[in-house]
């Protein structure tokens, strides 16, 4: 027989393999608290809209192109840059966005929406890298230079 712990121990890491966005007790209660209020509720609603709207002006300036957005997060491609070499770009300064590289999608970013401040800080190192890619390769016209280039630049 499984004693208790373990078999708890066996569930959890069910549950973890299938869904990566789980939610523990606790942050259920507290996710549950914040919809009651609906004061907080409302401002915090506001706050990621504006936010990701801003965002979304920013990353169209940038070259990036992307079906209109309703959520809390931009599904983004650039239309010279390669999203991997973002994705990297990105990485090496601690922002973290998504990137699968499968079929149909492995030119995408999944950009969540974060505070203003980290948002600014995602806009400026997208900015550089535009701006570099526009030095090196003609504003982006041999997109394999620009990748290999921008990795040997911008590290």
């Amino acid at each position: 027989m499984i004693d208790e712990k373990k078999l708890i121990k066996y569930m959890n890491d069910v549950k973890f393999s299938i869904n990566s966005y789980t939610m523990n007790p606790v942050t259920q209660i507290c996710g549950a608290k914040s919809v009651e209020d609906e004061a907080y509720f409302s401002e915090t609603v506001k706050r990621i809209i504006n936010t990701r709207e801003k965002t979304k002006t920013a990353l169209k300036e940038l070259g990036f192109e992307f079906p209109d957005s309703m959520s809390n997060f931009i599904f983004a491609k650039h239309k010279d840059i390669d999203a991997e070499t973002i994705f990297t770009q990105l990485k090496e300064r601690k922002i973290f966005v998504r990137y699968w590289n499968k079929p149909r999608i492995n030119n995408y970013l999944r950009i969540s929406i974060g505070t203003d401040s980290e948002m600014d800080k995602l806009i400026s190192v997208l900015l550089l890298v535009s701006l570099l890619g526009a030095l090196l390769c003609g504003c982006g016209k041999n997109r394999e230079m620009y990748n290999a280039n921008l990795t040997k630049y911008i590290t």
